[in-house]
């Protein structure tokens, strides 16, 4: 153990900051707006010599100086980390890492989910954890062929809705997967209920919330990657890589999605998997998107109606189940978030 100090950082610290974002970019690395604590390491004149942060249950921007290297302070800076994320009561972790370290982090216990290779890593700190994942998957296998979808419905829509039944209707069975992290404005409780009774009519398909392994946009790391379409790529590559191990434990050859005429992140994203998904040995099915009154139905307007109170509009847009659970006393809180929100929609 070195005599170093590690300390956190505050947003106050401007001088920390610096250091900080000084020590990352001279690894190649940019702060990443996600984050809810960082800490640095001291030498003795007080000068930053490594860094660590956290966002949710992963780590994040991690970094030694050059000068530094090989006296294991990325181990006491991982350590300080886990501290601080099972104090929070997170003890299933996750990292994202460039290609060329992962063998030091898994010299730290941790676990390699999937790569895309001389781009980056995807690890946790579970020998089993994603093994355990499939194999609770596998149960729900069936005969036959089997598609699958992967939604944040956010909220269940009738455009989410139209997709399903187009897949249920092609296939002997449809696993649906639900993103489950909760980074959106309805939270995962709630759009998991919607799904599952927007779907209760269909017997072949069957829910599943994703777990930490199917990787939203909203929590995938930026950080080391040069621009927004390298972001879009690595993001789709690394998702594409662990699913298809889900793909495996199910039997899954096709994926349903939905056309995106409006999102250029989820446009970009469909076009890679039209691309990789056939070189894994699975159909990628574009289904276009369900109108109402030659209005495109989607979960942002639906979320931009509620946010301006139309909520007539928001009816012509959703199934009964998800109108009935809106025009509730339990949807109030929701309604208010989404009202108070800066922005409602996703480009």
């Amino acid at each position: 153990m070195s005599q170093y100090v590690i300390s956190q950082v505050h947003s106050s610290d401007r001088r920390a900051l610096t250091q900080m974002d000084a020590l990352l970019l001279s690894e190649g690395i940019r702060r990443d707006a996600n984050l809810d604590y960082s800490c640095v390491m001291y030498d003795e004149d007080y000068q930053v010599i490594a860094t660590g942060s956290c966002f949710g249950n992963t780590l994040r921007c991690l970094a030694v100086r050059s000068d530094h290297q090989g006296e294991n302070l990325m181990n006491e800076i991982i350590t300080h980390l886990v501290e601080v994320q099972f104090q929070r009561g997170n003890s299933h972790l996750f990292l994202y890492t460039k290609h060329q370290t992962a063998r030091f982090f898994r010299d730290l216990g941790f676990s390699e989910i999937a790569r895309v290779d001389g781009t980056m890593v995807f690890m946790e700190n579970r020998r089993t954890g994603f093994t355990d994942y499939l194999k609770k998957l596998s149960v729900t296998k069936e005969e036959g062929t089997s598609a699958a979808i992967v939604m944040n419905a956010n909220p269940f829509t009738l455009g989410h809705q139209y997709l399903v039944e187009q897949a249920a209707a092609q296939c002997d069975t449809v696993h649906l997967f639900v993103l489950s992290e909760d980074a959106s404005l309805v939270p995962f409780s709630v759009r998991e209920k919607l799904v599952k009774k927007g779907v209760a009519h269909l017997p072949n398909v069957i829910c599943h919330d994703s777990g930490p392994y199917i990787i939203s946009n909203a929590t995938f790391p930026s950080y080391f990657l040069r621009d927004e379409d390298a972001v879009i790529e690595s993001h789709a590559k690394l998702d594409l890589e662990v699913f298809a191990k889900i793909a495996e434990a199910l039997s899954i050859t096709r994926r349903f999605v939905g056309e995106e005429p409006t999102s250029q992140v989820t446009g970009a994203y469909n076009r890679i998997m039209q691309t990789e998904l056939p070189k894994k040995g699975i159909e990628c099915i574009v289904i276009p998107r369900k109108l109402s009154q030659e209005m495109i139905i989607s979960a942002s307007t639906v979320r931009q109606e509620l946010h301006s109170g139309d909520l007539e509009t928001v009816r012509a847009l959703v199934p009964d189940t998800t109108w009935e659970y809106f025009s509730s006393d339990e949807a109030q809180d929701v309604i208010r978030r989404i009202k108070d929100a800066k922005q409602v929609i996703h480009y």
